[in-house]
């Protein structure tokens, strides 16, 4: 299992629990985006858009650059490879038991047809 810094695990798992920054993430995966235009979508001031920036900027997830009198951000994407990592060990863990289940379920759908019938 990928190990990370169990606090930038919790930020990145925080950031990644709303929807709006999930949506802001989503956006800044096609390119760039000042905060204005990352507000629009959500219909919000720009002082709630910084918000929710500073939290994905706390994870690590989103980079900002002040230009003039914009505030320019970018994604920064390789920290979800840690909670990337730290799911994909959830995932194998599932996908192990569901094999030994459907091993099972044929099994005993292989012996019920292969025994004799009450009739």
């Amino acid at each position: 299992m990928v190990e990370q810094d169990p606090a930038r695990l919790d930020a990145i798992f925080h950031a990644l629990g709303d929807a709006t920054r999930r949506q802001m993430l989503h956006s800044l995966a096609a390119g760039e985006r000042s905060v204005g235009e990352l507000a629009a979508p959500h219909a919000m001031s720009l002082a709630a858009a910084s918000k929710h920036i500073k939290a994905l900027e706390r994870a690590g997830l989103v980079r900002r650059e002040v230009r003039g009198r914009t505030h320019v951000c970018r994604l920064e994407a390789r920290p979800l490879a840690g909670a990337h990592g730290w799911l994909d060990f959830y995932r194998r863990f599932w996908s192990s038991r569901l094999d030994v289940l459907e091993a099972l379920l044929v099994a005993e759908d292989e012996a019920q047809k292969g025994s004799p019938t009450d009739d």
